[in-house]
Protein backbone atom coordinates (compact mmCIF):
# COMPACT_ATOMS: atom_id res chain seq x y z
CA UNK A 1 0.00 0.00 0.00
CA UNK A 2 1.14 3.60 -0.51
CA UNK A 3 2.18 5.92 2.26
CA UNK A 4 4.20 5.53 5.43
CA UNK A 5 1.57 5.53 8.21
CA UNK A 6 0.81 1.99 9.44
CA UNK A 7 -2.14 3.15 11.58
CA UNK A 8 -3.86 4.74 8.58
CA UNK A 9 -3.17 1.72 6.36
CA UNK A 10 -4.55 -0.72 8.93
CA UNK A 11 -7.67 1.40 9.46
CA UNK A 12 -8.30 1.48 5.70
CA UNK A 13 -7.88 -2.29 5.38
CA UNK A 14 -10.32 -3.01 8.19
CA UNK A 15 -12.74 -0.43 6.82
CA UNK A 16 -12.70 -1.52 3.18
CA UNK A 17 -12.11 -5.27 3.58
CA UNK A 18 -13.79 -6.23 6.86
CA UNK A 19 -14.40 -9.85 5.80
CA UNK A 20 -10.83 -10.53 4.64
CA UNK A 21 -8.35 -7.97 6.03
CA UNK A 22 -4.59 -8.37 5.74
CA UNK A 23 -1.40 -7.07 7.28
CA UNK A 24 -0.53 -3.99 5.19
CA UNK A 25 2.92 -3.56 3.68
CA UNK A 26 4.28 -0.02 3.26
CA UNK A 27 7.47 -0.26 1.17
CA UNK A 28 7.52 3.53 0.83
CA UNK A 29 9.19 3.61 4.24
CA UNK A 30 12.37 2.31 2.63
CA UNK A 31 14.84 -0.40 3.55
CA UNK A 32 13.33 -3.09 5.73
CA UNK A 33 9.76 -2.30 4.69
CA UNK A 34 10.04 -3.97 1.28
CA UNK A 35 9.07 -7.60 0.70
CA UNK A 36 12.57 -9.03 1.19
CA UNK A 37 13.46 -6.96 4.23
CA UNK A 38 10.11 -7.63 5.82
CA UNK A 39 10.46 -11.38 5.34
CA UNK A 40 14.05 -11.30 6.59
CA UNK A 41 12.72 -9.75 9.80
CA UNK A 42 10.95 -13.05 10.49
CA UNK A 43 14.05 -15.23 10.12
CA UNK A 44 15.23 -17.07 13.22
CA UNK A 45 18.99 -17.21 13.92
CA UNK A 46 19.77 -15.65 10.54
CA UNK A 47 20.53 -11.98 9.96
CA UNK A 48 20.86 -9.74 6.92
CA UNK A 49 22.17 -6.26 6.31
CA UNK A 50 22.27 -3.93 3.33
CA UNK A 51 25.19 -3.64 0.91
CA UNK A 52 25.26 -1.69 -2.38
CA UNK A 53 23.91 -4.71 -4.30
CA UNK A 54 21.05 -5.38 -1.84
CA UNK A 55 20.50 -7.63 1.18
CA UNK A 56 23.33 -9.88 2.34
CA UNK A 57 23.70 -12.48 5.09
CA UNK A 58 25.76 -11.25 8.06
CA UNK A 59 26.94 -12.77 11.30
CA UNK A 60 24.66 -10.72 13.55
CA UNK A 61 21.74 -8.32 13.08
CA UNK A 62 22.81 -4.85 12.05
CA UNK A 63 20.96 -1.56 11.97
CA UNK A 64 18.87 -2.35 8.90
CA UNK A 65 17.81 -5.76 10.18
CA UNK A 66 16.76 -4.29 13.51
CA UNK A 67 14.87 -1.57 11.66
CA UNK A 68 12.94 -4.20 9.68
CA UNK A 69 11.99 -5.96 12.91
CA UNK A 70 10.84 -2.66 14.45
CA UNK A 71 8.76 -1.74 11.40
CA UNK A 72 6.97 -5.08 11.50
CA UNK A 73 6.29 -4.69 15.22
CA UNK A 74 4.80 -1.22 14.64
CA UNK A 75 2.61 -2.65 11.89
CA UNK A 76 1.28 -5.31 14.23
CA UNK A 77 0.54 -2.65 16.85
CA UNK A 78 -1.41 -0.71 14.21
CA UNK A 79 -3.39 -3.79 13.17
CA UNK A 80 -4.31 -4.57 16.76
CA UNK A 81 -5.51 -1.01 17.28
CA UNK A 82 -7.53 -1.06 14.05
CA UNK A 83 -9.18 -4.35 14.98
CA UNK A 84 -10.11 -3.00 18.40
CA UNK A 85 -11.61 0.14 16.85
CA UNK A 86 -13.51 -2.00 14.32
CA UNK A 87 -15.14 -3.74 17.27
CA UNK A 88 -15.35 -7.13 15.59
CA UNK A 89 -13.06 -10.07 14.97
CA UNK A 90 -12.70 -10.74 11.23
CA UNK A 91 -13.54 -14.22 9.92
CA UNK A 92 -9.96 -14.62 8.70
CA UNK A 93 -6.80 -12.50 8.50
CA UNK A 94 -4.09 -12.77 5.84
CA UNK A 95 -0.34 -12.32 6.15
CA UNK A 96 2.06 -12.44 3.24
CA UNK A 97 5.79 -13.01 2.91
CA UNK A 98 8.37 -13.86 0.27
CA UNK A 99 8.51 -17.50 -0.74
CA UNK A 100 11.77 -19.45 -0.52
CA UNK A 101 12.81 -19.04 -4.16
CA UNK A 102 12.22 -15.29 -4.22
CA UNK A 103 13.98 -14.97 -0.87
CA UNK A 104 16.88 -17.11 -2.06
CA UNK A 105 17.13 -15.11 -5.29
CA UNK A 106 17.05 -11.74 -3.58
CA UNK A 107 19.46 -12.22 -0.67
CA UNK A 108 23.20 -12.75 -1.04
CA UNK A 109 25.60 -14.98 0.84
CA UNK A 110 28.62 -13.28 2.46
CA UNK A 111 30.71 -13.64 -0.72
CA UNK A 112 28.07 -12.13 -2.95
CA UNK A 113 26.46 -15.18 -4.53
CA UNK A 114 22.72 -15.62 -4.21
CA UNK A 115 21.49 -17.84 -1.39
CA UNK A 116 19.75 -20.17 -3.86
CA UNK A 117 23.11 -21.11 -5.42
CA UNK A 118 23.98 -22.95 -2.19
CA UNK A 119 21.32 -25.58 -1.59
CA UNK A 120 22.44 -26.12 2.00
CA UNK A 121 22.08 -22.42 2.73
CA UNK A 122 18.70 -22.40 0.99
CA UNK A 123 17.50 -25.25 3.22
CA UNK A 124 18.69 -23.33 6.29
CA UNK A 125 16.82 -20.24 5.12
CA UNK A 126 13.66 -22.27 4.53
CA UNK A 127 13.83 -23.85 7.98
CA UNK A 128 14.48 -20.46 9.58
CA UNK A 129 11.58 -18.95 7.63
CA UNK A 130 9.13 -21.57 8.87
CA UNK A 131 10.35 -21.14 12.46
CA UNK A 132 9.81 -17.41 12.18
CA UNK A 133 6.45 -17.86 10.50
CA UNK A 134 5.20 -19.97 13.40
CA UNK A 135 5.94 -17.18 15.86
CA UNK A 136 4.52 -14.54 13.51
CA UNK A 137 1.24 -16.40 13.01
CA UNK A 138 0.86 -16.92 16.74
CA UNK A 139 1.35 -13.21 17.40
CA UNK A 140 -1.01 -12.13 14.61
CA UNK A 141 -3.67 -14.49 15.93
CA UNK A 142 -3.22 -13.16 19.47
CA UNK A 143 -3.56 -9.57 18.27
CA UNK A 144 -6.52 -10.06 15.90
CA UNK A 145 -8.32 -13.07 17.37
CA UNK A 146 -8.79 -14.33 13.82
CA UNK A 147 -7.63 -17.50 12.04
CA UNK A 148 -4.56 -16.66 9.95
CA UNK A 149 -4.07 -17.46 6.27
CA UNK A 150 -0.55 -17.35 4.80
CA UNK A 151 0.31 -16.11 1.32
CA UNK A 152 3.76 -16.76 -0.15
CA UNK A 153 4.83 -14.25 -2.80
CA UNK A 154 7.02 -15.73 -5.54
CA UNK A 155 7.51 -13.02 -8.20
CA UNK A 156 11.04 -14.29 -8.97
CA UNK A 157 10.06 -17.93 -9.52
CA UNK A 158 9.66 -17.80 -13.34
CA UNK A 159 13.11 -16.17 -13.66
CA UNK A 160 14.60 -18.79 -11.32
CA UNK A 161 13.11 -21.58 -13.45
CA UNK A 162 14.32 -19.95 -16.67
CA UNK A 163 17.90 -19.37 -15.48
CA UNK A 164 17.52 -15.62 -15.91
CA UNK A 165 19.22 -14.40 -12.71
CA UNK A 166 22.61 -12.72 -13.30
CA UNK A 167 25.71 -13.86 -11.43
CA UNK A 168 27.61 -11.36 -9.24
CA UNK A 169 29.97 -10.53 -12.10
CA UNK A 170 27.09 -9.75 -14.41
CA UNK A 171 28.72 -11.77 -17.21
CA UNK A 172 26.66 -14.91 -16.77
CA UNK A 173 23.46 -16.28 -15.33
CA UNK A 174 22.73 -18.54 -12.40
CA UNK A 175 21.83 -22.03 -13.62
CA UNK A 176 18.12 -22.69 -14.03
CA UNK A 177 16.51 -24.57 -11.15
CA UNK A 178 14.80 -27.79 -12.34
CA UNK A 179 11.03 -27.78 -11.85
CA UNK A 180 11.00 -30.87 -9.57
CA UNK A 181 13.48 -29.18 -7.22
CA UNK A 182 11.49 -25.94 -7.22
CA UNK A 183 8.29 -27.85 -6.54
CA UNK A 184 9.81 -29.85 -3.66
CA UNK A 185 11.00 -26.77 -1.80
CA UNK A 186 7.64 -25.06 -2.30
CA UNK A 187 5.93 -28.19 -0.97
CA UNK A 188 8.07 -27.96 2.16
CA UNK A 189 6.99 -24.40 2.98
CA UNK A 190 3.35 -25.01 2.00
CA UNK A 191 3.10 -28.08 4.21
CA UNK A 192 4.88 -26.20 6.98
CA UNK A 193 2.50 -23.24 6.75
CA UNK A 194 -0.53 -25.54 6.76
CA UNK A 195 0.79 -27.28 9.86
CA UNK A 196 1.22 -23.89 11.56
CA UNK A 197 -2.16 -22.38 10.64
CA UNK A 198 -4.43 -25.33 9.87
CA UNK A 199 -5.67 -23.21 6.97
CA UNK A 200 -5.31 -23.17 3.16
CA UNK A 201 -2.15 -21.60 1.71
CA UNK A 202 -2.01 -19.04 -1.11
CA UNK A 203 0.82 -18.81 -3.66
CA UNK A 204 1.07 -15.49 -5.49
CA UNK A 205 3.08 -14.83 -8.65
CA UNK A 206 2.42 -11.60 -10.53
CA UNK A 207 4.94 -12.35 -13.28
CA UNK A 208 3.64 -12.94 -16.80
CA UNK A 209 2.53 -16.55 -17.37
CA UNK A 210 3.08 -17.82 -13.82
CA UNK A 211 3.73 -21.58 -13.44
CA UNK A 212 0.28 -22.34 -12.03
CA UNK A 213 0.48 -26.09 -12.59
CA UNK A 214 3.75 -26.33 -10.67
CA UNK A 215 2.35 -24.23 -7.81
CA UNK A 216 -0.74 -26.41 -7.60
CA UNK A 217 1.34 -29.61 -7.71
CA UNK A 218 3.40 -28.21 -4.83
CA UNK A 219 0.26 -28.19 -2.71
CA UNK A 220 -1.00 -24.61 -2.95
CA UNK A 221 -4.72 -24.38 -2.23
CA UNK A 222 -5.09 -20.99 -3.89
CA UNK A 223 -3.19 -19.38 -6.77
CA UNK A 224 -2.95 -15.61 -7.13
CA UNK A 225 -2.05 -14.00 -10.44
CA UNK A 226 -2.70 -10.92 -12.54
CA UNK A 227 -5.60 -11.20 -14.99
CA UNK A 228 -3.65 -8.93 -17.32
CA UNK A 229 -1.28 -11.89 -17.78
CA UNK A 230 -4.02 -13.41 -19.95
CA UNK A 231 -3.48 -10.81 -22.65
CA UNK A 232 -2.31 -12.82 -25.65
CA UNK A 233 -2.17 -15.95 -23.50
CA UNK A 234 -1.53 -19.20 -25.33
CA UNK A 235 -4.09 -21.97 -25.43
CA UNK A 236 -1.66 -24.03 -23.35
CA UNK A 237 -1.61 -21.45 -20.55
CA UNK A 238 -5.39 -21.17 -20.57
CA UNK A 239 -5.63 -24.96 -20.39
CA UNK A 240 -3.33 -24.84 -17.37
CA UNK A 241 -5.65 -22.35 -15.66
CA UNK A 242 -8.63 -24.54 -16.46
CA UNK A 243 -6.94 -27.65 -15.10
CA UNK A 244 -5.97 -26.13 -11.75
CA UNK A 245 -9.39 -24.51 -11.37
CA UNK A 246 -11.16 -27.73 -12.28
CA UNK A 247 -8.90 -29.54 -9.81
CA UNK A 248 -10.36 -27.56 -6.91
CA UNK A 249 -7.93 -24.67 -6.54
CA UNK A 250 -9.23 -21.23 -5.64
CA UNK A 251 -8.02 -18.48 -7.98
CA UNK A 252 -7.16 -15.06 -6.57
CA UNK A 253 -7.77 -13.00 -9.70
CA UNK A 254 -5.86 -9.72 -9.98
CA UNK A 255 -8.69 -7.81 -11.61
CA UNK A 256 -8.45 -4.24 -10.27
CA UNK A 257 -5.60 -2.07 -11.68
CA UNK A 258 -2.79 -1.26 -9.27
CA UNK A 259 -2.67 2.38 -10.38
CA UNK A 260 -5.44 4.67 -11.57
CA UNK A 261 -6.31 4.16 -15.28
CA UNK A 262 -6.71 7.21 -17.53
CA UNK A 263 -10.49 6.76 -17.41
CA UNK A 264 -12.12 5.82 -14.11
CA UNK A 265 -13.25 2.19 -14.46
CA UNK A 266 -16.69 0.95 -13.50
CA UNK A 267 -17.31 -2.23 -11.56
CA UNK A 268 -18.31 -3.90 -14.82
CA UNK A 269 -15.03 -2.81 -16.45
CA UNK A 270 -12.93 -4.57 -13.81
CA UNK A 271 -15.27 -7.55 -13.49
CA UNK A 272 -15.80 -8.54 -17.11
CA UNK A 273 -12.37 -10.20 -17.61
CA UNK A 274 -13.09 -12.64 -14.77
CA UNK A 275 -16.51 -13.55 -16.16
CA UNK A 276 -15.03 -13.91 -19.67
CA UNK A 277 -12.36 -16.22 -18.28
CA UNK A 278 -14.97 -18.50 -16.73
CA UNK A 279 -16.95 -18.50 -19.99
CA UNK A 280 -13.86 -19.12 -22.12
CA UNK A 281 -12.81 -22.09 -20.02
CA UNK A 282 -16.28 -23.61 -20.11
CA UNK A 283 -17.13 -23.16 -16.43
CA UNK A 284 -20.48 -22.18 -15.06
CA UNK A 285 -20.16 -18.62 -13.79
CA UNK A 286 -21.02 -19.87 -10.32
CA UNK A 287 -17.38 -20.98 -10.09
CA UNK A 288 -16.51 -17.34 -9.40
CA UNK A 289 -18.61 -17.40 -6.24
CA UNK A 290 -17.34 -20.82 -5.22
CA UNK A 291 -13.61 -20.70 -6.01
CA UNK A 292 -12.49 -17.20 -6.92
CA UNK A 293 -11.42 -14.12 -4.95
CA UNK A 294 -10.97 -10.75 -6.68
CA UNK A 295 -7.86 -8.73 -5.78
CA UNK A 296 -5.90 -5.75 -7.07
CA UNK A 297 -3.66 -6.83 -9.95
CA UNK A 298 -0.56 -6.62 -7.74
CA UNK A 299 0.62 -4.31 -4.99
CA UNK A 300 -0.91 -0.85 -4.57
CA UNK A 301 2.31 0.81 -3.36
CA UNK A 302 2.50 3.04 -6.45
CA UNK A 303 -1.14 4.09 -6.29
CA UNK A 304 -2.36 7.47 -5.12
CA UNK A 305 -4.17 7.37 -1.78
CA UNK A 306 -7.41 8.11 -3.62
CA UNK A 307 -6.99 5.25 -6.07
CA UNK A 308 -5.89 2.87 -3.33
CA UNK A 309 -9.19 3.41 -1.51
CA UNK A 310 -11.14 3.13 -4.75
CA UNK A 311 -9.28 -0.04 -5.74
CA UNK A 312 -10.06 -1.73 -2.42
CA UNK A 313 -13.72 -0.69 -2.67
CA UNK A 314 -13.91 -2.08 -6.22
CA UNK A 315 -12.28 -5.31 -5.03
CA UNK A 316 -14.85 -5.70 -2.24
CA UNK A 317 -17.78 -4.90 -4.55
CA UNK A 318 -16.49 -7.29 -7.21
CA UNK A 319 -16.48 -10.07 -4.65
CA UNK A 320 -20.16 -9.41 -4.08
CA UNK A 321 -20.74 -9.38 -7.86
CA UNK A 322 -19.12 -12.82 -8.13
CA UNK A 323 -21.82 -14.10 -5.78
CA UNK A 324 -24.71 -12.10 -7.24
CA UNK A 325 -23.83 -10.77 -10.73
CA UNK A 326 -25.63 -7.50 -11.47
CA UNK A 327 -28.36 -7.61 -14.06
CA UNK A 328 -27.04 -7.40 -17.60
CA UNK A 329 -23.60 -8.86 -16.90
Amino acid sequence: MPGTDPAEAAAIVFGELPDFPHLPELPGRGVGADMLGRTAALLVDLAVDVVPSGYRVVARPGHEHRRAVDLLRWDLDAVQEAREKAGATPPVFKVQLAGPWTLGAGIELPRGHRVLTDRGALRDFTSSLLDGLAGHVAEVHARTGAPVVVQFDEPSLPTVLAGGLPTPSGYGNVAAVPEPEARDLLSTVIEGAKAITGRPVILHCCAAKPPLGLLREAGADALAFDLAALGGASAEFLDEIGEVWDGGATLFLGAVPSTAPASPPTLKDVGEPAFRLADRLGFNRSVLAERAVPTPSCGLASATPEWMRRALALTRDLGKAFVEPPEGW
